[in-house]
């Protein structure tokens, strides 16, 4: 990226991850490869003193939008949609244990037996000592995305940047599956987002940004090293901002 902000914009972070990473190649429930690998890649970041905070999908389990189309009650599926998020917040907290690396599990649903429950001011304190703060439950209110529970966190425990990591290498004019000739952007801006009506987020999350300036970068965690190039300045993804930000 070139830019005189990037860096310490790298500093802390928030990385979102979608519940379907971890799945694997099974496509559902958590691969245990996949979890390692993620996990030993967040340990290498965090040694360097960096303020990571994380927030997971719950997509590998349930997704509360797709069952409520089905016919379930939407405020149901999206409460079972929160507790998915917090099965696989806790499977990545097991996991950086094995790396000797300290993180809670923080949750916007209370179950107090597995998980701390959320307050801002005890995130920010968490990150201040050095620990990893993995931000489960959702928002803890239905109607809201994990996109949007991301972008939330983010501004409340002060993180400068979001890294979202997904399965495609950055945000298209089209479905690049669908379409082959699809554009992908190097950047954009907010405004551009929302204008074009380019899948990133929801318009919750990315007015949120918006409006407090939090740049996001959208990557394909996928692929090889892709989470480490971010923080040694090389190109990946998309980035979104308020213009400044490019690679």
């Amino acid at each position: 990226m070139t830019s005189s902000g990037i860096n310490p914009l790298l500093d802390k972070v928030l990385i979102k991850i979608s519940g379907e990473f971890l799945a694997g190649k099974q496509h559902f429930g958590i691969d245990p490869t996949t979890l390692s690998s993620i996990a030993e890649t967040i340990h290498k970041l965090h040694i360097e003193g960096r303020e990571i905070s994380i927030v997971i999908g719950g997509g590998n389990f349930f997704r509360g939008v797709a069952i409520a189309a089905k016919g379930m009650d939407r405020v149901t599926a999206d409460y079972m949609g929160m507790m998915a998020t917090i099965m696989n917040s806790l499977a990545l907290q097991s996991e950086l244990e094995k790396f000797d690396t300290d993180s809670r599990v923080m949750s916007a649903l209370t179950i107090r037996k597995v998980a701390e429950p959320y307050i801002k001011r005890k995130a920010a304190r968490h990150l201040e000592k050095g620990r990893i703060v993995i931000l489960a439950g959702g928002t803890g209110n239905p109607y809201f995305t994990t996109d949007t529970t991301a972008v939330l966190r983010a501004i409340e425990v002060g993180a400068k940047i979001v890294l979202k990591a997904t399965k495609v290498d950055g945000v298209y004019s089209d479905d690049p599956v669908n379409n082959p000739g699809a554009i992908k952007y190097e950047s954009l801006s907010y405004k551009e987002v929302i204008d074009k009506e380019l899948k990133v987020m929801d318009l919750t999350a990315m007015t949120l940004c918006k409006e407090n300036d939090l740049p996001i970068v959208v990557f394909d965690v996928g692929k090889e090293g892709s989470l480490i190039n971010i923080f040694n300045n090389e190109k990946e993804g998309t980035i979104i901002s308020k213009g400044s930000l490019k690679w």
